[in-house]
C-alpha cells in the first residue's frame, strides 16, 4: 500500500505549533509515502512567509498548498516563483506568480513514485477566477502532450525512466467555499484525479468516501489550530463582526487553557500496483 496525508489549512502559530507536534508522529504511525499541507492561513491567520513555510516543511510536508490568502504577505510573494514546494490555485489568470501544480518522485518501498498535487480555487461567493473545471481540462491536456514529448525525446536516447512511464497519483486541493461546487468539480474529475481534498470552509466534513470511478473525496479537510475559537479565529471578534456588520481586524484564537488544539485532515490507501485509492479516513487530533 501506499499512503498519503492531506492536512487543512494551517491557522497562525497555534496550528503551527500542533502541525509540529503532531504530523512527525502521524506521519511515522501511518508509514506515509506523501504529505500534503494547506498553509494560506499560517501566518497570523493570513499568508505565509518564509519563516512560517520552513516550519511546514520541517514537520514534514512534502507540498504546501494555498488559496485566496496566498497572496496577504507581499514580501512572500517571490516564492511563489523561486520555491517549488509552494503551489497556488492553478486557475488565477495567465501571468500571475507562482504555479498551480507540481509533480514530486519519491522513493518509497514500491519503488519511484511519482505524487502530482494540483491547488484550484472556487468561485461560488468568492472571486471571480478562471473557470476551476476547464483549467483542470486545460492542465490535464497540456501535461499529457508534454509526457509524451518527454517520452519521444528520450525514447530516441533509450533511456525512459520507470517513472515517466507510471501513471502519477494525483492529489487536489481544492480551495471553494461551496460544498455543492466542491462536489461537482469532485464528480466530474472521478477516475481522473485520485483525490479531491475540499479547503478553506476550515469546518471538516464527514462525508470522505471513494466515489464511483475510484476517487477519494472529502468536501473539507477542516484546519489545523485552536478548535475552540471560530476557524481557528478569536470567537469575540467574529461574534462582533457577525453581530455588528464591521469588519473588524481578524485575530488568530489565542492558545490559552481553553485553547484546544488539533490537526486535521484525511490518510489515504493507494493500491501499490493501480495506485487507485482504495480507502480514507478523517484526521482529527
Amino acid at each position: 500500500m501506499l499512503r498519503a496525508i492531506m492536512i487543512g489549512d494551517v491557522v497562525g502559530d497555534p496550528g503551527l505549533d500542533v502541525l509540529g507536534r503532531l504530523l512527525p508522529s502521524l506521519i511515522k504511525e501511518n508509514s506515509a509515502d506523501f504529505v500534503v499541507v494547506n498553509g494560506e492561513n499560517a501566518a497570523d491567520g493570513f499568508g505565509l512567509t518564509e519563516a512560517h513555510l520552513e516550519k511546514i516543511f520541517a514537520a514534514g510536508a512534502d507540498v504546501v498548498t494555498g488559496g485566496n490568502h496566498i497572496w496577504e504577505k507581499r514580501e512572500f510573494i517571490p516564492f511563489l516563483d523561486s520555491e517549488e514546494r509552494v503551489i497556488r490555485p492553478l486557475n488565477y489568470p495567465q501571468g500571475s506568480p507562482g504555479k498551480g501544480w507540481v509533480k514530486i518522485e519519491k522513493t518509497t518501498p514500491n519503488g519511484v513514485i511519482a505524487w502530482l498535487t494540483v491547488n484550484l480555487q472556487g468561485r461560488d461567493f468568492m472571486s471571480s477566477l478562471d473557470c476551476p473545471f476547464r483549467a483542470y481540462d486545460h492542465f490535464e491536456a497540456k501535461l499529457g502532450a508534454d509526457a509524451l514529448n518527454v517520452a519521444a525525446i528520450l525514447t530516441a536516447d533509450g533511456k525512459i525512466p520507470e517513472s515517466l512511464m507510471e501513471k502519477p497519483i494525483i492529489l487536489v486541493d481544492f480551495h471553494a467555499e461551496s460544498s455543492r461546487e466542491k462536489e461537482a468539480l469532485a464528480y466530474y474529475l472521478d477516475g481522473r484525479a485520485d483525490v479531491i481534498a475540499g479547503t478553506h470552509t476550515h469546518v471538516q466534513t464527514s462525508d470522505d468516501r471513494i466515489l464511483p470511478k475510484g476517487t477519494a473525496y472529502i468536501t473539507d479537510l477542516g484546519m489545523t489550530g485552536v478548535v475552540n475559537g471560530i476557524i481557528g479565529m478569536d470567537p469575540k471578534i467574529c461574534i462582533d463582526r457577525a453581530r455588528n456588520q464591521v469588519l473588524y481586524r481578524m485575530e488568530v484564537a489565542a492558545q490559552d487553557d481553553k485553547g484546544i488544539t488539533a490537526i486535521q485532515g484525511i490518510i489515504v490507501e493507494f493500491d501499490s500496483k493501480s495506485k487507485k485509492a482504495v480507502s480514507i479516513r478523517r484526521v482529527n487530533s
